[in-house]
């Protein structure tokens, strides 16, 4: 029973599943995850959702080489800092791509994965992860 209560509160996460965080009308910033409260106006400013486009580049990463056990079976798997094209980072795994390829400023998608597995009861958890753009998809 308790980790069918964990799928619905997973459902019920915009952020998760669409990438939805928010922005600020007041003073023009993209928040993700969303806010209550604009960090820069704070009471003054307006948020209102506002649905990423899912398409940023590479801050920065790593490549992680030693994984807790849940995440043993991925290794070796990179985790980055995007940069989306609206101006917030975000931490993500990046996905279908070698390590060994991954470039500071590699233009990236965001592609809608596995996260993790709860229980004997296979409860699948899903999430954003990203992916390098290709230029034969239009996501340059």
């Amino acid at each position: 029973m308790a980790e069918q209560g964990v799928a619905q509160v997973w459902r019920r996460i915009k952020s998760m599943y669409k990438g939805v965080g928010n922005r600020c009308e007041t003073c023009k910033t993209y928040y993700f995850p969303p806010r209550p409260v604009c960090p820069e106006c704070r009471r003054k400013g307006k948020l209102v959702d506002y649905t990423f486009k899912g398409l940023g580049k590479i801050y920065s990463f790593s490549i992680v080489r030693q994984a807790p056990e849940d995440f043993k079976r991925q290794i070796p798997y990179i985790v980055a800092q995007v940069e989306l094209d609206e101006g917030t980072r975000l931490t993500a795994q990046i996905v279908n791509v070698d390590p060994e390829d991954v470039k500071i400023g590699m233009r990236v998608r965001a592609c809608f994965r596995k996260i993790k597995e709860f229980g004997q009861g296979g409860i699948i958890m899903y999430g954003y992860k990203f992916e390098p753009t290709m230029k034969v998809t239009g996501h340059e």
